[in-house]
């Protein structure tokens, strides 16, 4: 590259048009085309949420009040600052392995493979849950699907036709979820304008402050609400991600707030609330009190069919992070061989196998189960983020948080403690069960270098340094696109004007 530095560049952000679905790659790579803004939208959708299915259980938790604030207010603190992390971070290392590459920067492999370990047992038995809901809304149609060895069957074969779909390639996996997006949001559309002549507002501040469940509460916020950071694990299959996943992240963050809200508020404004009901697959009864039984079939169908996005953008982000561990050194190179389809061979194999395995707990184990290890993740992430603005305030940050080094520890503060808050009510089984699962984690690393080092199995040479470019040293000590405030993701969710610099 010669004597010369590199620049930053400013990255400005076009008019929010409908892009095309994908774009093939202009370096020509054989794994095919790459994921443009839509499909990269419907992706974080379904990692984030799905649609209004499972916010039920907050309405039962602490009634309709608390169930909308916290559907309202739980985005500014917990997932705008998650969007706004992840924005910066996935457009400084634009790689397969996402969060695992962000924590190798600032903290070492050891804790990047930790990260990795953590989010992806997360994740997969985040993906437990999926195939158990399908069969959970389609027993309704058909009951011989409720227990026993009918429903075994069907969950493996539930299971391997999702993980099929998912091993043919990104491309369909796009397209399918931005056809499964619209599918499974049209009904609620409807739902909620039907809704508005019988609509009661002071329905809404109903709330039983002695009785509220603080723990499915918290958990159903949360889980509903997370899993921002997934898709960055995938992007290297996303064309010019230092554009593409802000962009992606503002449309997601509006898209999931207003699938949520808009919903509970028709819901508990329309009908007389009886909490006991508001359980997973209520909105189907909403849906048969508000517009009938067409209306309560549609929900139910896209129901079954949201369940299927959210595994494929699941499998998706799981088995491309085990991909880019493999293509950083961290596993052995088998997990960086690619299928024909461009999609991570192994790390498709393994992450449905421990959707299997898992498959045995029940909702609300998985859910708190899945949330404690999530939790340890995401405070890595955070610490991560505060210390590389501290420690390499040069890095190259296409897209940066307009907050400087003390402004962006400040924004940190109340998400991390919310994190510590959903850890301390878990239950002493999640406790163990998750620490006996990062005592794996802390044994499998050094077991790894052994093998890398005697030369027992073949490990990728990255060349990680390669990554971290450098800002000229003679402009500012940081770079300074999208320090105006206009700049920010929360300007854009608030507003999206097509002509925010980002």
């Amino acid at each position: 590259m010669g004597d010369s530095s590199p620049t930053v560049r400013e990255v400005k952000s076009e008019s929010l048009k409908t892009p095309k679905l994908m774009i093939s790659d202009p370096c020509g790579k054989k794994h095919g085309p790459k994921l443009g803004l839509l499909p990269l939208v419907a992706l974080i959708f379904y990692e984030v949420s799905g649609g209004p299915f499972g916010v039920e259980d907050s309405v039962q938790a602490g009634g309709p009040l608390l169930a909308i604030v916290g559907f309202l207010v739980f985005p500014f603190i917990w997932s705008i600052p998650e969007a706004l992390i992840t924005a910066e971070l996935a457009t400084t290392f634009p790689k397969n392995g996402g969060y695992v590459l962000w924590i190798s920067a600032a903290f070492g492999d050891f804790w990047g493979f930790q990260e990795g370990w953590c989010k992806w047992i997360s994740g997969v038995a985040d993906n437990a849950l999926y195939p158990v809901l399908f069969l959970d809304y389609f027993k309704r149609v058909v009951p011989m699907f409720t227990d026993g060895l009918e429903r075994m069957i069907a969950l493996l074969l539930i299971t391997a036709l999702l993980t099929y779909l998912n091993y043919r390639g990104l491309t369909i996996v796009g397209i399918t979820a931005v056809v499964l997006t619209g599918f499974s949001l049209m009904p609620f559309l409807v739902l909620s304008m039907m809704a508005i002549p019988k609509i009661r507002p002071l329905r809404w501040t109903e709330v039983h402050l002695d009785k509220v469940n603080w723990r499915t509460y918290f958990n159903t916020l949360f889980w509903n609400l997370n899993y921002w950071d997934s898709a960055c694990t995938l992007a290297g299959e996303v064309d010019n991600p230092q554009k593409t996943i802000p962009k992606a992240l503002v449309w997601a963050v509006m898209l999931v707030i207003v699938s949520y809200v808009v919903p509970l508020l028709a819901g508990t404004g329309a009908i007389k609330l009886d909490d006991s009901k508001w359980e997973d697959g209520y909105f189907a009864d909403v849906g048969l009190a508000i517009g009938g039984s067409f209306l309560k079939w549609w929900i139910e169908a896209a129901a079954m069919f949201s369940n299927m996005g959210l595994f494929e953008a699941e499998m998706s982000s799981d088995s491309f992070q085990l991909l880019g561990m493999g293509e950083a050194g961290m596993l052995p190179k088998i997990f960086a061989k690619r299928s024909k389809y461009g999609t991570p061979i192994l790390g498709i194999l393994f992450s449905a196998s421990g959707v299997i395995f898992l498959s045995w707990m029940s909702f609300q184990e998985i859910v708190e189960f899945l949330n404690f290890l999530y939790c340890i993740g995401m405070l890595l992430e955070f610490a991560a983020f505060v210390w590389l603005r501290w420690s390499q305030p040069n890095l190259v940050r296409p897209y940066r948080v307009p907050l400087g080094t003390i402004g962006v520890t400040i924004m940190s503060i109340p998400a991390t403690s919310l994190l510590v808050l959903v850890m301390c009510y878990a239950s002493w089984n999640t406790v163990v069960i998750s620490c006996g699962l990062l005592i794996l984690g802390l044994l499998a690393y050094p077991l790894l270098q052994h093998a890398k080092a005697n030369q027992l199995m073949d490990f990728v040479d990255p060349k990680l340094a390669d990554a971290l470019p450098v800002a000229d040293d003679s402009g500012s000590s940081s770079p300074t696109v999208g320090d105006e405030s206009e700049a920010t993701l929360i300007c854009m969710v608030i507003s999206a004007p097509s002509n925010c610099h980002i």
